[in-house]
């Protein structure tokens, strides 16, 4: 049994296409934003979100680029940039020495 009241406002062009809507479907527009509201609210409960999918695929990208630099170096924090340009520039030099090698 519904006993809560719940209002916003709208515009006057999105309230006549719920109202239009809702007889289209037979039913009324109390009853339009009920099923419409349950549906979403059931498809975000259940995690099939657009904006989960969105993420899962972003978080996915960004941790192949994430990485670990083992050391006993206490220096190696604040040398961080030349130690990682440096083991850039080694695995590009390899990269180039391997591709040649197959020429």
């Amino acid at each position: 049994m519904k006993t809560e009241v719940y209002s916003w406002r709208v515009s006057a062009d999105r309230k006549a296409a719920l109202e239009e809507e809702a007889r289209h479907e037979g039913t009324t527009v109390s009853g339009l934003l009920d099923r419409v509201t349950g549906d979403w609210l059931a498809h975000r409960r259940n995690g099939h979100s657009h904006e989960d999918a969105a993420q899962a695929a972003l978080r996915k990208r960004v941790m192949k680029t994430v990485g670990t630099i083992r050391s006993r170096d206490p220096t190696l924090a604040s040398r961080a940039r030349e130690v990682i340009q440096e083991q850039l520039l080694r695995k590009h030099l390899q990269e180039s020495n391997a591709f040649r090698r197959t020429d």
